[in-house]
This record gives C-alpha cells, sequence and structure tokens, in this order.
C-alpha cells in the first residue's frame, strides 16, 4: 500500500478501475475539465447583477457601472459590463476572451450556485465540494467525485494537473498528478527512475511503474518542444494562459477527466471594481479558458469546462473596498457542445429580500445536482452509476450540453 501511494504522488499508477458493471459508455472522445478557483472569487462582479439597484447601493467603490444606453458610445477608460440579457452584465476584463465564446454560444453561466455548506471556511468548504459526499454524513477523505466519475466512465483517462493529487481525484482509481509548471524538471534523473524499475520489476506493479514513466515522459517531450518555439522572443510560458494551453493539448491527446485550480482569489481588501486586482485575475483567468478552443483542436466539440469555486462572497462591500466570505456563487460551463449564451438555473431577484441570511447570494442551484445533470447527459450516466458519484442527489438538468 506505501508503494502504491508513493507511485501515485509520484503520478507514475495509470487508471485501474474498479466500479464493474457500473462502467458507462459515453460519447466517443467525450471530456470534461474542472477548473477550481481557490479563495473564494467574488462572483457578483464576475456576472454583474445589472437590473439591481440594491447592487449599486451595497457596492459605492466596487460596483461594475451599468452597460451604455441604446446611442451611448462606450469609453474606454471607463468600462462598463457587457451586457448579456436585462438583468446580468459581464465583467469588462472578459471582452476580448470570453465574450466572443458567449456570443457563439460556447458559454454559459449558472448563479445561485453552490454548497449547502454554511461554515464559510476556505478548507472545510473545498474540501467538501471537491469530496461531493452528503454533508450529513462523517467525510471519507479517501473518495473524491472525480475520482468515483473515473470509475463508472467506461474509459477513463484521467489527470490532475497540478502538485499534489487533489482531494477530488483521490480513491480507489488511480490518476496520475502532475504540476504542468515544472514538469519539464523531474524530480527523478534516469538513474533513479532505473532503480524504481529494477525494484518492482517480476511484480504486478511492473508494468505500472513502467507506463507512470512513460506518461511522465511524453508531457515532457510536449513541453520541451513548445519551450523550444517559444524562445523567439514570444512570451514566457507563465500564468495561467500558459498552463491552459498545454492542459488543453495535453486533454486533447490523451486525457478525458481532467482537474487543475487556479488560488488568489479571497479579496478582502482593495479589489477594485472594472479595474484593480480582481480585474486582473478575471483577465489572466479568460485569456488562459479562451486558449483552450484551439488548442484542442476538433476535440473541443466534445469538451465540457466547468468553472467553480468554494463560495461567493459577501454582496455587501467591507471597509477596506474588498468583500468578505460568502454563500452563493455563479459557475462557468463551457465548450464546443455548451448550449450557452444564456444565463441557466433557478433565479431570484437580486435584492435585500433575497439575500441569504442578509448578507450573501442564496444557493439555489446546488453544485451536486447541477454536476449531476451534466455528467448525466455528456457521459450517459445510468441513476445507478450517477448515485456511485454524488449519493443521495437527484440530478438537475440545466440542458447545459
Amino acid at each position: 500500500m506505501q508503494r502504491r501511494r508513493l507511485l501515485q504522488t509520484l503520478g507514475m499508477l495509470p487508471i485501474a478501475g474498479g466500479a464493474g458493471a457500473l462502467l458507462a459508455a459515453p460519447a466517443a472522445s467525450s471530456k470534461l475539465l474542472i477548473v477550481f478557483l481557490r479563495g473564494a472569487y467574488d462572483c457578483c462582479n464576475l456576472l454583474v447583477p445589472t437590473a439591481s439597484n440594491f447592487y449599486y447601493e451595497s457596492r459605492p467603490d466596487i460596483a461594475i457601472a451599468r452597460p451604455p444606453a441604446a446611442g451611448v458610445g462606450a469609453d474606454p477608460a471607463n468600462p462598463t459590463a457587457i451586457a448579456l440579457d436585462a438583468n446580468w452584465g459581464l465583467h469588462p476584463a472578459l471582452a476580448g476572451s470570453l465574450w466572443p465564446l458567449y456570443q457563439k454560444g460556447e458559454l454559459a453561466f449558472v448563479p445561485f450556485a453552490g454548497t449547502d455548506d454554511t461554515s464559510r471556511s476556505h478548507f472545510e468548504t473545498q474540501d467538501g465540494i471537491e469530496l461531493g459526499q452528503p454533508l450529513d454524513r462523517r467525510r471519507d477523505y479517501r473518495s473524491g467525485f472525480l475520482n468515483r466519475l473515473a470509475e463508472v466512465v467506461n474509459g477513463a483517462a484521467p489527470m490532475a494537473f497540478t502538485d499534489q493529487l487533489p482531494l477530488s481525484m483521490q480513491g480507489r482509481a488511480q490518476v496520475p498528478n502532475m504540476a504542468l509548471r515544472s514538469v519539464g524538471q523531474s524530480a527523478l534523473d534516469a538513474r533513479q527512475s532505473r532503480l524504481i524499475a529494477d525494484m518492482y520489476e517480476d511484480t504486478p506493479l511492473a508494468a505500472p511503474v513502467q507506463e507512470g514513466f512513460a506518461v511522465r515522459a511524453n508531457v515532457a517531450r510536449q513541453l520541451s518542444a513548445e519551450t523550444d518555439a517559444a524562445g523567439r522572443g514570444a512570451v514566457s510560458a507563465r500564468g495561467f494562459s500558459a498552463e491552459a494551453q498545454r492542459i488543453g493539448r495535453l486533454m486533447a491527446q490523451g486525457y478525458n477527466l481532467g482537474f487543475v485550480d487556479v488560488g488568489g482569489w479571497d479579496t478582502h481588501v482593495n479589489q477594485g471594481g472594472a479595474k484593480g486586482n480582481l480585474a486582473t485575475r478575471l483577465g489572466n483567468l479568460g485569456e488562459g479558458l479562451a486558449q483552450l478552443p484551439a488548442a484542442m483542436g476538433p476535440a473541443w466539440r466534445d469538451t465540457t469546462v466547468v468553472v467553480i469555486s468554494e463560495f461567493g462572497r459577501t454582496f455587501r462591500q467591507n471597509g477596506n473596498r474588498g468583500t468578505d466570505h460568502g454563500h452563493g456563487t455563479v459557475y462557468w460551463v463551457l465548450g464546443g457542445g455548451v448550449r450557452g449564451g444564456k444565463v441557466l438555473g433557478e433565479q431570484v431577484a437580486v435584492d435585500q429580500a433575497h439575500l441569504f441570511q442578509n448578507r450573501d447570494l442564496p444557493v439555489l442551484n446546488e453544485y451536486r445536482a447541477v454536476l449531476g445533470g451534466l455528467f448525466a447527459r455528456q457521459f450517459g450516466l445510468r441513476p445507478a452509476q450517477l448515485a456511485r458519484v454524488f449519493d443521495g442527489v437527484a440530478p438537475r438538468d440545466l440542458d447545459l450540453v
């Protein structure tokens, strides 16, 4: 068991499903990537409730201005929300990246989303979401919801693009993990690799070890080729934008269940509005996500990317021109087969009367139900298979794909 855990940490054990008859038969080449924004991003300045006067009263320093009225030209010096419909607008930092995808119908938003956990603790809520287990039961930290999904999807090939295997990928199915920013510099040299291979020779783990080394070598070769090409005055391969391109290529070439996390969203102080700290982060994230269609090529048609966070932030700004830990948030769903160009799911008026505990957006679209409905469509999961992934949850079909 210790040897298996060591190899799993090194990303050197391939998938080995144990669900047997529970395996589904999904559409060929269907792919899912979960992007987890750790730190709880401020969804109210991403999907702006432009029809809400209460929003502008609650955020005198950080609100995103309403779109200009018909016939009034935009002022580049003072960006406004991009009108999505009569009630919602999009942060202007995404004008050149995600707005075109929304116009093409490849991006949808699900507001009032999240978990019923009300602890407002980053770590507790992140753990709860990644595990995907009922809140009224004892947590099993050896069983994440993406690992359970890998168990029931026929031909699952998961990969965690992270330093350590995330909770969502923990479980009986063996999942490799690899942090792309450091993958070119393996912790193991050729001599150490041979020693490990020799140690497992003539054992049941010999083949998985060899396959694990092959995975690492293949990824390293791809990144090395990209680095050489970028050497002629190209931008540095830093930040999420560069990593998103790599993830897209790797997903297109062999993985169909992926996970990556992006930090830095805990904006208690000087959050900013149309410009500032949050705007910069949203702009970088949007640029990265916008690289995926080209990076994935034809595979983009069968790919769904879901952007989630542990919870939202307080509706009212705080005394430091920031926002504090909240409750309901907004999920993003994008992909070549997404039925987007819409704001989906159950919604209520954005006013004081509908705030949760008079401070946050409520959760009306519980995340396991939303993801369950998406998984049922994308992977053709039957009720028993969905119950294996999210026990005790009735899937909610939002017609996302």
